[in-house]
């Protein structure tokens, strides 16, 4: 292997890693709040605040942070005077954000659609919001100096320090509060809004000032290439906004469509049982960092990427059905990962893992207009998925509450994901193996129904855990012998030779 290739598998296997580890830490607080919070409407504020950080976010840096790699690998530009003409546009449109939310802040906090949204939560995440979006400029340019470890060890460290904060406040202050009552008569336990978005504030603010060297340059501006970069990015911005949206918009639009009285209290029980089915979504993104590096690696001799593209798809397919039937088959288990009051929204797990199955194949299939440059489609589709989200919402949240919410993503989902296959059979054809996908959907639905056979008849769990065992292992030896001989595995490979 030449030592680009070996320097890019390194960096690819160092942000990846990472990025799987940062996520799988962050998302173990959701299950701690559900046993810390005082009540479940305050899941479901915690819900709709972040929901609403991811699209600001994303509206806030309008696409620069693609801009920022295409024009500072142009070799006709500075790529320093790139990325600070880049870091000016930013901080300037962040900062006139800032100012005006949280002057209007009063005037902001009813359009999020309920009284258990208070003012102040709103100043709190203003700020975060300011900080986060600075911050994602000198990141971007770390990923551009290849510098790996660093952009990893400050992306952990900003995690490991929420999480240390929110143990702080959740359970350390109400030990510390009954044993020096004066020194904690500040704490509040029923304030657990407040320290969740202090802890996340704390963090964000540790984490720019780690990024204080990147911003420690030669500043230069440059409006003529400030002009040529919006009008490559801003485009990326309409693709941003559509693809945040068909993910956040359902905790977003809650508050004003359910017709429920504890409307917040749903939402929350909703934003727990969707965290634990976003499981697929860490675990495929494993499978893109561990498994298909390999793939591509035995089809680059002989030159196939078309048939890479087929088999990373087909095997992508093949991992996550196992992630489905592996959490379905052990939610006696999972279940623990939330309090009591949220485990009748599990019942959301299965529908939304499908999903994040769905929108996992879709992304998989996206490559095509990539590949051709007719990156114009990837809009397209996402706004589709955005107008089926929206009105799946509308039309039936006020009826079936929250249970809408996730058939309106797995419907969402599956119409982007068909109709990017359809269209990349005209544009960019190849040849997937639609039979094997069907042949491996139509065993995960039998084995998926001999589990919830089990729930439903069965009342002693271990009988039924040992029962699933066996479902699921049914599908491991079928994948084992028609697709996946463990010889060819990376590593496990060695031991079955």
């Amino acid at each position: 292997m030449a030592g680009g290739m070996k320097t890019l598998a390194k960096e690819t296997a160092i942000y990846g890693v990472s990025s799987i580890l940062g996520r799988f830490l962050n998302w173990l607080l959701t299950p701690f709040w559900t046993y810390v919070l005082m009540n479940t409407s305050q899941m479901g504020v915690i819900g709709n605040l972040y929901s609403w950080t991811a699209l600001t976010i994303v509206v806030l840096t309008y696409g620069m942070e693609t801009g920022l790699f295409r024009f500072a690998n142009k070799t006709d530009e500075n790529p320093l005077k790139v990325y600070t003409t880049t870091l000016i546009s930013i901080a300037s449109t962040t900062l006139l954000f800032v100012v005006l939310a949280i002057i209007l802040h009063k005037q902001i906090t009813p359009f999020f659609g309920s009284a258990a949204i208070q003012p102040h939560y709103i100043v709190l995440l203003i700020i975060i919001l300011g900080l986060d979006t600075l911050s994602a400029i000198p990141f971007a340019y770390l990923r551009y100096q290849k510098r790996p470890i660093r952009f990893a060890t400050i992306q952990i460290l900003n995690v490991v320090i929420t999480i240390i904060f929110n143990l702080f406040f959740f359970l350390a202050c109400p030990w510390l509060a009954t044993k020096l009552p004066n020194a904690f008569s500040w704490f509040d336990i029923n304030k657990g809004v407040d320290y969740i978005l202090i802890s996340n504030l704390i963090a964000s603010s540790i984490r720019m000032l780690l990024l204080l060297p990147q911003l420690k340059v030669k500043y230069s501006f440059d409006r003529r290439l400030l002009k040529k970069m919006l009008t490559y990015s801003l485009p990326l911005l309409i693709l941003g906004v559509a693809g945040i949206m068909n993910q956040n918009l359902d905790k977003m639009l809650y508050p004003h469509l359910s017709t429920e009285v504890d409307k917040m209290g749903q939402l929350g029980i909703y934003t727990a049982s969707f965290k634990i089915a976003v499981i697929m979504v860490m675990f495929t993104q494993a499978f893109r960092y561990a498994f298909e590096p390999f793939i591509f690696a035995k089809n680059k001799e002989s030159g196939d990427n078309k048939t890479a593209y087929s088999q990373a798809t087909k095997y992508f397919i093949i991992f996550g059905l196992f992630i489905f039937l592996l959490v379905m088959g052990y939610l006696d288990i999972v279940k623990y990962l939330l309090e009591i009051n949220y485990q009748e929204g599990l019942r959301i797990v299965p529908i939304v893992m499908v999903a994040e199955l769905f929108f996992g194949i879709y992304f998989n299939l996206s490559l095509w207009y990539k590949l051709t440059d007719q990156t114009k489609w990837g809009a397209y589709l996402s706004i589709i998925g955005l107008v089926v989200t929206v009105l799946g919402n509308v039309l039936f949240v006020p009826h079936f509450g929250y249970i809408a919410c996730a058939w309106t993503a797995l419907f969402a989902n599956l119409v982007m994901m068909t109709l990017s296959y359809i269209l990349g059979q005209k544009n960019y054809p190849i040849n997937y193996d639609l039979k094997s996908a069907v042949f491996y959907f139509i065993i995960s639905i039998i084995l998926f129904a001999g589990i919830m056979f089990a729930y439903g008849n069965i009342d002693n769990m271990w009988l039924r855990l040992l029962i699933n065992t066996i479902l699921i292992g049914i599908y491991v030896i079928i994948v084992v012998k028609k697709d996946l001989p463990l010889q060819q595995i990376p590593i496990v490979g060695k031991f079955f030779k």
